[in-house]
């Protein structure tokens, strides 16, 4: 039966392209891709052989003990994105149509992530370490999710940063822990290996605590969730970098202790400041840092340290301290430099390296120094520069407000400017090292200062192309293409990551290969009615015997088919299946299509490959679809 759903739709806002992406033999991009393929980033070498590999149903895994791991991911990865079981085998001799991945390889060139790609009847995938393997098999992902078939050839591959991710604010807005699951995979899918989660700010405290549970929001992580993801995240090679801010942004935390908040002198009372003079306040901080400091595997904790007071002349109770603790010359300000010292010295007492943003260090203003040690994150040109902040002996991440900020309701990273100008070695305002292997990398920066202007859905679909530009950036090879907008093609064919959720459970077209009669232009790709991307659509040439199919990898019972239409929509369509791609069966047809959302149940289809076969259009334009979705029996 066919359940009928409407919603009012937005016309989504998309770069029109006017090439679609081709490699040309002996161009600079074919030097780092397999011929007419799309990769991100791009491999760092490649040389062309002759052959073709082609994935098949007698393919294996042949992994060693190091690899076993990476090949066990890479099984289950490939199941989801092919239908397809694929043994993981130990030991023994690649065969044609097998996929080897070996460790222990003498190229130090390649480091400890880069691998070296061999394709021929077989694959080989060699590398130093089992994280170079597993780098290697997302290049294969993507190849795979394009065409069952990789032409022959050589390449070699390596990042140029050593830290390349994400930040999410999950104190303000609750991500779900299957949106936080996802983006570990698709990080994972574009090579890219940091996860910082700030987990605390003034709208929210979102992990459960046992040592205080007064705190904690109604929406929140449990540790189990928690711990499911790091697992997760471990093997996927991706860092989980825990964030608890303090002493600023403690809204939250301070709203079940208003006795530890910062006083001014006129009696102003600070929401979101702890009172550093207080000692109560220390054994609040440090009583969260020992309880989550064990629960992540990683090698940091990022104590936040932002946006906190700046008159320190109103809080006489800080200097009084400062000058108690730190001597006559301390000012109010080594207050806060001490409390610095003071949650990095618990930090590697517990084997970590402390993270800090970088506003709340300048020159001048105290006699305490923050530690060498500490890692700073530069968002913005407050504060020392980076090469000052180098000059101290830290370490440092381009955090920069530009390009990098994902703001809700507000600015947006310029993704042309990202892939086609910037590079991770610059940072706010074109402030630029004169070490740039002391900048680790680059992520991009979730932050939810009006939590309700984007669903998770919206930010996830808004952070998907600035990722992917930051993907090819941060790991530094030479691009494929010039401009971003002949990037984005490659960005449809690579598509998700295979196995990441959204909309209903159980989408078996979700991140499968999609084909189309038409698209209206290249920026309304066929893939992009299965990507699970709520803005994204594909959109066919003005006849109305266009069509769409999906192929789930191998033949599957169907008994559920979700149309989520854009304003064009189909009057009059069939919905076929068939085993081949050529032969087809019609399960369902309707001459009284409206638009909106066509949930179409109790189907009994089976097939490989699902097809929209349009028979007329409800409007002047063609077909425009923003997602197929197809469900089992």
């Amino acid at each position: 039966m066919r359940q009928r759903h409407h919603r009012t739709v937005a016309l989504p806002v998309l770069v029109a392209m006017a090439l679609a992406w081709v490699v040309t033999a002996g161009s600079p991009a074919a030097a780092g891709l397999p011929a007419n393929r799309s990769m991100i980033p791009a491999l760092r070498e490649w040389t062309a052989g002759r052959g073709s590999f082609t994935f098949g149903t007698t393919a294996r895994v042949v992994v060693d003990a190091t690899t076993r791991p990476s090949g066990t991911t890479f099984a289950a990865d490939l199941l989801a994105l092919t239908g397809r079981s694929v043994p993981v085998v130990t030991g023994g001799t690649a065969q044609p149509g097998d996929i080897r991945l070996a460790s222990g390889s003498t190229d130090t060139q390649l480091g400890a992530e880069g691998y070296r790609l061999t394709v021929g009847p077989s694959i080989t995938v060699d590398a130093r370490t089992g994280t170079g393997a597993f780098y290697g098999t997302r290049s294969l992902l993507q190849l795979l999710k394009q065409s069952p078939s990789i032409p022959a050839g050589t390449g070699r591959d390596w990042p140029a940063k050593a830290e390349r991710g994400l930040m999410v604010d999950n104190g303000r807005k609750f991500f779900t822990v299957q949106w936080l699951r996802n983006h570990v995979k698709d990080l994972a899918y574009l090579k890219l290996n940091y996860f910082h989660l700030h987990f605390s700010d003034n709208l929210g405290f979102r992990v459960e605590s046992t040592s205080h549970p007064e705190i904690v929001s109604a929406q929140r992580l449990t540790k189990q969730e928690l711990a499911g993801l790091i697992s997760l995240a471990a093997e996927y090679h991706v860092t989980i970098v825990p964030e608890i801010d303090f002493p600023g942004h403690m809204d939250a935390i301070l709203a079940a202790h208003p006795d530890l908040k910062l006083v001014s002198s006129s009696g102003t009372v600070n929401n979101g400041f702890i009172d550093l003079a207080d000692d109560r306040a220390y054994t609040l901080m440090r009583d969260l840092i020992n309880e989550y400091l064990p629960l992540f595997p990683g090698p940091f904790w990022h104590v936040g340290a932002d946006e906190y007071v700046t008159n320190y002349g109103s809080y006489p109770q800080l200097l009084t301290y400062a000058r108690a603790h730190y001597g006559a010359a301390a000012t109010a300000k080594d207050t806060y430099y001490g409390f610095v010292n003071w949650a990095n010295a618990i930090v590697r007492a517990g084997g970590k390296t402390m993270r800090m943003w970088n506003d709340g260090i300048k020159s001048g203003d105290g006699t305490v120094n923050p530690a060498p040690t500490i890692v700073v994150d530069h968002w913005t040109n407050a504060g020392l520069t980076p090469q000052q902040l180098l000059g101290r002996g830290h370490q440092l991440m381009n955090s920069a407000y530009h390009p990098t900020y994902y703001v809700l309701g507000g600015p947006k990273p310029d993704i042309t400017t990202m892939y086609e100008t910037w590079n991770p070695d610059l940072f706010e305002g074109g402030a630029t090292v004169s070490d740039p292997s002391r900048n680790s990398g680059a992520a991009i920066h979730v932050w939810c200062d009006s939590p309700n202007a984007e669903t998770e859905d919206q930010v996830a679909a808004g952070i998907r192309d600035p990722l992917r530009a930051l993907a090819q950036q941060t790991w530094g090879t030479p691009k494929a293409t010039a401009t971003y907008t002949a990037f984005q093609p490659m960005i449809a064919a690579i598509g998700r990551a295979p196995g990441f959720q959204t909309g209903p459970p159980g989408n078996l077209a979700l991140g499968k290969p999609a084909g189309a009669s038409s698209v209206e232009t290249p920026a309304f790709p066929a893939a992009y009615a299965t990507d699970g991307e709520p803005g994204t659509r594909w959109s066919s040439a003005y006849t109305d015997t266009e069509w769409l199919q999906v192929d789930l990898g191998a033949s599957r019972s169907i008994g559920r088919v979700i149309l989520r239409w854009e304003t064009a929509y189909g009057k009059a369509y069939r919905l076929q299946t068939s085993d081949d791609g050529s032969t087809w069966t019609t399960v369902y047809s309707t001459s009284n299509g409206d638009g909106g959302v066509d949930d179409v149940t109790a189907l009994a289809g089976h097939g490989r490959y699902l097809r929209m076969q349009g028979v007329t259009r409800g409007t002047g334009w063609g077909y425009s679809l923003f997602e197929l979705e197809v469900f089992a029996g």
